[in-house]
Formats: structure tokens, C-alpha cells, sequence
């Protein structure tokens, strides 16, 4: 909470009126903070997206970009969108469950059967369904980020099956979900916030980490683990979110040029995405890791029973169900 006032206090009192019109210029100004570097590809995107609402608004709408936690932590950020002292963010659909139990399902293990599967449940209307869901959190979803696949990274050896992950401390995101993912497949879970992670793998607090090319590749984390196993047991997409403080403010038609810029960064991101996958795996395997392809049904079967543990949550295992038979 100090760091949330300290953010207000540093961003200054203009901060509660982030969608008032500058007087002078009559441009509509947005504050987007996210916790990824400058060369993340979901950076890039969102550069795009505010380089789309600045064309489609002829100059009257801008969003302006504060990369690196500048302005705090994912979840700070979250808190700051739900008081309107802040715009818009970008979160893990992981990272959100704590605020929207609903984007639970997103971090069910092999909910997707393939990419094809993943995003027609995204771009269709259960993936809008869950988007407009958090509205009554003072979050609006505007889009998804390609996320791509989360695979287990280690240090003493590839992890080819659930039996190499007994006895071993892997770290997860802050999520009951992932939790129970790790101890289901027979972990020790171990959550770590992303920024000590590093430190955390040198110092042998864990043995294990879990996520994806870029973000494997980007972190420096194959320099301590050398095996990188793509079992590809989740796929969480990023979330871009928007207060509804901020959006309810918004007239009609800057609502429309914001909803369609998002989409079309979507789209552009798709490919960002797809091409740094591909550069991180080149990039990793020429500094020595090693690369396995295990077969996913041994994975697979043994997480099925975490399926049923949502009985008891009507609204999660109805979308559970309809994600897997409807598309």
C-alpha cells in the first residue's frame, strides 16, 4: 500500500482525472503501466497500439507507455486500475485469478488441445465472455496477448516425464492454480516473485522453473539451467486490462478507436510472438542448453484429476467444459 501511494504522490494529482482532456490541446491522455522490458514482444505491441490510437484519433487520444515496473509490480498496477489512478495495464491471466477466480481456467493444464483450439477460445465468445467477467472488479478486458506455452526448465536434468519432477523444488507463479499443477505432477511447488527468480536458481532455492521461450530467453535464465523440456503443459495468455473508472469516462467513439486499436495489436502481436519463440530457442541451444520434446499424455493424465476438483465451482467447471467440446 506505501507503494501504491508513493506511485500516486510521484504521478501527481492528475492522476485521478488520467482521462480528462488536456485543456489546451484536447487530447485525451491514458497511463499504461506494465512490469516487462522495452524489448518484450508484448511491449512492442502495446507500442503499437497507442501509435494506432493516436492515427485513429486523428492526434486526440494518446496513450502514453511506462514499461519496467516503473510505476510498480503486476499486482500493484491491478490495485491502481480498480481506484482509476491508473489506465491500463498488462497482466498474466495467471497473476489475475486472485481478482477474477473466473481466469482460473486459463491455467488449467492441457485446457488447450492445440494453438488452433487456443485461440478459437480466446477470439470467440468465451474469451470475450471472461474479458467483460472482471467488470465487476473495476476491470475491463480489452484484449489477449500471445503467451505462447509454458515448458520446465532445470539445472540437473531434463524433465521428460512426471517422475523427474519428484523430489524437485519448482518454481511457480503466485497461483493456487500453478500451485496445484506442480504438486499434482508430483513438485514441490515453490511460489517466487519473476524478479528473484534468477537469484533463486543460482542459489539452489529451487531446482525448477517454468515458461516460455521469450521469457526463458530474455531473463538469462538458461545461464543457470541448461535443459529446457517443451511439454508445453499450459498456455496463459497476458490479459490487457482497463479501469472501468477510466473507461466508463471515455466517450463512445474513444471507446471504439481504444477496442479496435487493442485488437489490431493483438493480431500484430500474434507474429512478434511466433518469430521471438523462434529466436529465443536459436539463441538459447547456441549457449549451450539442450532442447527435449517429451511426450505429453504421461503429463497429461496424471494432472486430469485437477479437472474435478472444480465441481464445487459451477461457473468454472461449466466454462471447463465448454472449452473442451464446443470448439
Amino acid at each position: 500500500m506505501i507503494n501504491i501511494l508513493r506511485t500516486i504522490i510521484l504521478l501527481g494529482p492528475t492522476i485521478l482525472l488520467l482521462s480528462a482532456c488536456n485543456l489546451e490541446s484536447r487530447t485525451r491522455v491514458i497511463k499504461l503501466g506494465h512490469a516487462l522490458n522495452a524489448d518484450h514482444p508484448v511491449h512492442k505491441a502495446m507500442v503499437y497500439m497507442a501509435e494506432k490510437v493516436k492515427e485513429k484519433s486523428n492526434g486526440k487520444m494518446r496513450i502514453d507507455i511506462y514499461p519496467s515496473q516503473q510505476l510498480g509490480t503486476e499486482r500493484e498496477l491491478v490495485e491502481l486500475l480498480q481506484i482509476g489512478s491508473l489506465g491500463i495495464t498488462k497482466v498474466s491471466s495467471g497473476a489475475i485469478e486472485g481478482f477474477v477466480p473466473v481466469y482460473k481456467v486459463f491455467g488449467l493444464p492441457y485446457i488447450f488441445r492445440n494453438e488452433e483450439h487456443r485461440f478459437n477460445v480466446l477470439e470467440g465468445e468465451i474469451g470475450k465472455e471472461i474479458l467483460l467477467s472482471s467488470e465487476k472488479y473495476w476491470l475491463r478486458g480489452l484484449c489477449y496477448y500471445d503467451a505462447g506455452s509454458r515448458s520446465f526448465y532445470s539445472k540437473a536434468k531434463p524433465i521428460m516425464g512426471p517422475e523427474d519432477l519428484n523430489g524437485l523444488k519448482v518454481r511457480t507463479m503466485n497461483s493456487p492454480t500453478a500451485v496445484g499443477m506442480i504438486q499434482q505432477l508430483g513438485g514441490s511447488a515453490t511460489p517466487i516473485a519473476w524478479g528473484e527468480l534468477y537469484t533463486a536458481l543460482q542459489q539452489g532455492v529451487v531446482d525448477a522453473a517454468e515458461n516460455n521461450p521469450p521469457s526463458y530467453h530474455l531473463s538469462r535464465h538458461y545461464e543457470v539451467c541448461k535443459y529446457y523440456s517443451l511439454d508445453e503443459h499450459t498456455s496463459i495468455p497476458d490479459v490487457l486490462l482497463i479501469s472501468t473508472i477510466i473507461w466508463n469516462n471515455l466517450s463512445f467513439l474513444e471507446q471504439q478507436w481504444l477496442q479496435e486499436a487493442a485488437d489490431e495489436s493483438a493480431h500484430y502481436q500474434k507474429q512478434l510472438w511466433k518469430d521471438a519463440c523462434e529466436f529465443a530457442l536459436e539463441e538459447v541451444q547456441k549457449s549451450g542448453v539442450k532442447v527435449f520434446y517429451p511426450e505429453k499424455l504421461p503429463f497429461s493424465k496424471k494432472v486430469e484429476a485437477i479437472y474435478e476438483d472444480y465441481r464445487d465451482q459451477p461457473e468454472i467447471y461449466e466454462l471447463i467444459q465448454k472449452i473442451k467440446t464446443e470448439y
